[in-house]
């Protein structure tokens, strides 16, 4: 740690929980699509339509209620009605406005923390949904900037970097998704540390590697940054 300036950390399903919530939904689409398909091949051509989703809509809850309705009119042939269509939009929007659970010692954490070092949170989603979490959270008293992004690359990493006039060496991201989280950072030389969660969204699924300047741990605590 003697050679961290900045410690940044992700947001959803790393200081509070997230998921939980999408595969909640995801199930319950999934058993009202019974009457039309299986729940195996509802639950594989909703995450189909995700991915082709992405590019232009994006992460969060309005691109996935989109992705419901639009899978569900493909799995019906175009025979679902209007009010099954108001169904899985109320289930989309069960995902929007939870209350904020944060994970154990969070707070604990970065309070201890912020005394140390300048924290950033470096998240990725829609703007409106991702601020609203936050300030719900209440966590923004812990970090210096907010970083909203709509993907997180080595690109937007390096953006990060640069804009606190630091080094990658002198970076550390914490994160619970290896794909975005942790590959991103390790590849322009920064550190991370991998703190994977229970359930994680298929399409945030990556090949883990060793590397030195990563560290794995079961949960966020103290201890990690000794």
């Amino acid at each position: 740690m003697e050679e961290i300036k900045l410690i940044a950390f992700d947001a959803d399903d790393t200081l509070w929980m997230n998921e939980y919530h999408y595969r909640k939904a995801e199930l319950e689409f999934c058993e009202k699509m019974q009457k039309y398909t299986s729940a195996k091949t509802a639950n594989e051509l909703l995450l189909k339509r995700e991915k082709q989703n992405l590019p232009l809509l994006g992460y969060g809850s309005k691109p996935f209620i989109i992705s419901l309705i639009e899978t569900a009119i493909e799995i019906s042939n175009g025979e679902i009605s209007t009010k099954e269509i108001l169904e899985l939009i109320e289930i989309g929007k069960e995902t929007i406005g939870q209350p904020i659970e944060l994970m154990p010692d969070v707070e604990n954490v970065l309070s201890m923390l912020s005394l140390k070092f300048p924290l950033i949170l470096a998240t990725k989603g829609d703007l409106k949904e991702q601020e609203s979490k936050i300030e719900r959270s209440g966590l923004e008293k812990y970090f210096t900037s907010v970083e909203i992004l709509s993907e997180k690359s080595s690109e937007s990493y390096r953006r990060i970097i640069q804009k606190h006039s630091i080094k990658p060496e002198n970076f550390l991201m914490v994160g619970n998704s290896f794909k975005s989280d942790i590959l991103p950072v390790l590849e322009i030389g920064g550190n991370a540390i991998y703190i994977p969660s229970e359930i994680i969204w298929a399409h945030e699924i990556a090949q883990e590697i060793e590397h030195p300047r990563l560290k794995r741990a079961d949960r966020l605590s103290v201890d990690l940054f000794v």
